[in-house]
């Protein structure tokens, strides 16, 4: 073998594995952004989930107007808004489709022609 030919084999070999730990490098970067994305979508559901529920607990009658509950209530809310700028990244890994509102179901069952009236 000349010297070009074991240069060309040592740089060949060289590339082959930069490009495996490369690849393996990279598998690895998915996987733990897909892992972050899944536990950031986990944290804006609660969220929404609480502020809602801090809400309803608002609107009760016995809490209607109390500015503690209010100050919580637009913090939830706000940092539920928060949240949302991080949407590209939780939304890698959900697959869900767009939900519709209840009347706009209703207005496509009621003008469905299978529908039959009694």
């Amino acid at each position: 073998m000349s010297r070009l030919e074991l240069i060309l084999l040592a740089v060949s070999f060289t590339s082959i594995f930069f490009n495996v730990v490369m690849v393996v490098y990279c598998r690895r970067l998915i996987v733990e952004l897909l892992s972050i994305s899944e536990e950031l979508g986990d944290i804006k559901q609660m969220t929404t989930s609480f502020a809602n529920h801090v809400q309803s607990v608002y609107n009760l009658e016995t809490f209607y107007g109390d500015e503690t509950l209010q100050a919580l209530m637009e913090h939830a809310q706000s940092f539920d808004e928060y949240l949302e700028t991080f949407e590209h990244v939780y939304s890698l890994t959900t697959t869900e489709q767009p939900e519709q509102d209840e009347d706009e179901e209703n207005e496509i069952d009621d003008d469905s022609p299978t529908k039959k009236t009694a």
